[in-house]
């Protein structure tokens, strides 16, 4: 039949991978550093993934091309989530490419001054650190807007939604929300996109034990939270969350 289906120019492509994560139906996939249509039939011709292609290599004509199968669609997403076969997750751009780290549990030791310090103080100096203090970002990537909704390590997780600025404003971030947890960062301001479809998609995909939103007392923050909220009434489940807010000087102003 002769219908409207997505096309990708390859020498406009740069790998990114955005297209992967708007794609609902599962229908586009990296391979070897390109976007690609893995089958007609998972691809509705609607084309939610256009806008977020950043070099326009991706276009919509109407050609022969095998009708939209919605069943197939719906057992190959059902089987993603499940991990029965290989999630869409963007794979050929090194910023994309899905990580995990093991982090040890932080210790406390005492300075000779009696402020706590991490126990490696002066080795993660030869590292290029500093403090010497442990990153506790348990996962890359962790940009809101370049995470796909399906990666494995969601699952079963305590996860943070953090404001951009709340990791320049605040300087136990990392002790204090990050420990242990997964790390989601966005500003609604920014980016201009509305995250609550994709916090929807994670939510559904994966069973979370928590959810903490870090964010500013500046007003703009108030969209990040009102994402959260509408991915949990979307998501009809019931998870304990909580909201904490960073005034501009650094301190704790609110918790609910």
């Amino acid at each position: 039949m002769k219908r409207k289906i997505v096309t990708i120019n390859e020498e406009k492509c740069n790998g990114c991978g955005l297209c992967i994560t708007a794609c609902h139906e599962g229908a586009l996939q990296l391979i070897n550093g390109k976007a690609k249509l893995v089958s007609d039939a998972f691809c509705d011709g609607l084309g939610d993934c256009l806008p977020e292609c950043p070099t326009n290599a991706i276009t919509l004509e109407e050609r022969e091309a095998d009708p939209f199968d919605e069943v197939a669609v719906k057992q190959r997403m059902e089987e993603a989530k499940k991990g029965h076969t290989a999630a869409p997750i963007p794979c050929g751009c090194p910023g994309t490419q899905a990580r995990v780290f093991e982090r040890l549990p932080m210790k406390e030791a005492k300075a000779p001054h009696g402020s706590a310090v991490p126990p490696n103080i002066g080795h993660g100096a030869k590292e290029g650190n500093a403090t010497g203090a442990e990153s506790q970002l348990r996962q890359w990537p962790c940009q809101l807007k370049l995470v796909s909704p399906r990666a494995p390590f969601f699952d079963n997780c305590q996860l943070l939604i953090a404001a951009d600025c709340t990791a320049f404003a605040y300087a136990g971030i990392h002790q204090d929300f990050m420990q242990n947890k997964i790390t989601l960062i966005g500003c609604p301001k920014l980016d201009a996109v509305e995250y609550a479809e994709k916090l929807t998609e994670i939510l559904n995909a994966h069973d979370i034990q928590s959810l903490t939103v870090l964010r500013m007392e500046v007003p703009c923050c108030g969209g990040i939270v009102n994402s959260v909220k509408k991915a949990l009434a979307a998501s009809g489940k019931v998870i304990p969350w909580q909201v904490v807010t960073i005034g501009t000087d650094g301190r704790i102003v609110n918790r609910t």
